[in-house]
């Protein structure tokens, strides 16, 4: 084999495709068609594919009814099932139609992990046989959201949105031309466009906006693919899957300079500091926890060790604060099986019945007092109790009751220009 791995990298594209875009037969065989006219530009194609529609839900229920706390081993090897399904029927779709492919999982592909079941963090990446599969022109099927962990040689699983992460971290290992997440919405949208009609599309974001915007909630991609991309470099599109990124306008994710950001958010020639609103986002569930702790060190390092006794997902720490002499406050978020988990569970530590929500207005600069007196006075006219806030560099976030998030989303829309 002469060829080198740097004489198919420039051709390298891969597509990412979640659960609702192959939920059914019927779609898999029509991405298969659309995988079939993609490669006859003679690109090298990797396709990573999550679990069709909700089936990681289905098992998730399925180990419920028959364990009371199932297994983290035994879960991984579960749920690892669905998007070993998605590859193999769509690599079956493209045989079909007269297309080579060949579909491996996680482990197949050389992604490897820590040893942390259902949430572990990728470590290294060999895809030897990625490689050697797609010098024969084959389009690689690629599962999702799984890996081995380098330490055990077990099946571990990324966590929630670990298909992302995935085709991230493949781009990133291969050094591909782009990361196409592809899905049932058109773009990265201001809000959730199921919960705001007129939420706006996005064309282009900056890797720190769209950090912001995962971390504090945004769906349309997890915010450790988004971490990964930002490090690595990897350009990312967002769009629809049944359209060609050349047609569909989507969003495109990379290093932007100011000049190529979305129109809607660029300055005007006579303004300099001046920073907009562009998205909103939340956790429609958050818990605070109350740990009696020396430090706050000490107070995590209890955290984390109750959580692994018991087998529950460590989840994501939004905030801390020190709340008395010997009390830290912390505020976590995580998937709702891991926060019923968390509440049906008791822990040496307190953990508040309150049903909380976040809301997070990420700008496309510092969230200034004007944007701020903005936000207060929008939901002060919609009788919204804001019971904390918080900043970061790009975002302002609100901590409000769970029964106002609808609300409250809705009105701080139209603060968004």
């Amino acid at each position: 084999m002469n060829s080198t791995k740097e004489d198919v990298n420039k051709k390298i594209i891969v597509k990412k495709f979640g659960g609702a875009t192959i939920s059914s037969p019927e779609k898999i065989i029509a991405i298969a068609k659309k995988l079939k006219t993609d490669a006859s530009n003679g690109d090298k194609l990797i396709v990573v594919v999550s679990a069709m529609g909700k089936t990681t839900n289905s098992l998730i229920e399925l180990a419920n009814q028959v364990s009371k706390n199932p297994n983290q081993r035994e879960k991984d090897m579960l749920l690892s099932v669905g998007e070993r399904i998605t590859m193999s029927l769509l690599s079956m779709a493209l045989h079909d139609i007269g297309v080579k492919a060949i579909s491996f999982t996680g482990s197949q592909a050389g992604i490897l992990t820590n040893d942390s079941h259902e949430n572990a963090r990728v470590e290294n990446i060999k895809p030897t046989r990625v490689l050697e599969e797609m010098m024969k022109n084959k389009i690689i099927i690629l599962a999702g959201f799984q890996g081995l962990s380098f330490k055990n040689k077990e099946i571990t699983t990324l966590g929630r949105g670990g298909s992302d992460t995935s085709a991230v971290a493949i781009t990133a290992a291969l050094n591909a031309t782009q990361c196409e997440i592809l899905k049932d919405v058109p773009a990265v949208f201001s809000a959730d466009p199921n919960l705001v009609s007129d939420a706006k599309p996005i064309t282009s974001l900056s890797y720190e906006q769209l950090l912001e915007m995962t971390f504090w909630g945004a769906k349309v991609l997890h915010y450790r693919s988004a971490e990964l991309a930002a490090m690595k470099r990897v350009k990312i599109y967002v769009g629809p899957s049944k359209e060609d990124h050349k047609t569909s306008s989507g969003t495109w994710i990379q290093n932007f300079q100011n000049k190529d950001l979305d129109m809607k958010f660029k300055p005007s020639e006579n303004q300099y500091e001046c920073s907009k609103i562009i998205s909103i986002n939340s956790f429609n569930e958050i818990l605070k926890l109350r740990i009696s702790a020396a430090t706050a060190a000490m107070a995590v390092d209890k955290l984390k060790r109750e959580f692994t006794n018991k087998e529950i997902i460590f989840p994501q720490i939004l905030n801390m604060e020190f709340s008395n002499s010997s009390d830290y406050l912390i505020t976590v978020s995580a998937p709702h099986e891991v926060i019923s988990q968390i509440r049906k569970n008791k822990f040496s530590f307190d953990v508040s019945a309150e049903s909380l929500a976040s809301i997070a207005l990420t700008c496309t600069g510092l969230p200034h007092y004007e944007i701020q007196e903005e936000i207060y006075n929008k939901l002060s006219e919609v009788n919204i109790a804001i019971f904390n806030s918080h900043y970061s560099s790009l975002s302002l976030i609100l901590i409000i009751s769970k029964e106002h998030l609808e609300q409250a989303t809705k009105a701080l829309h139209e603060l968004i220009k």
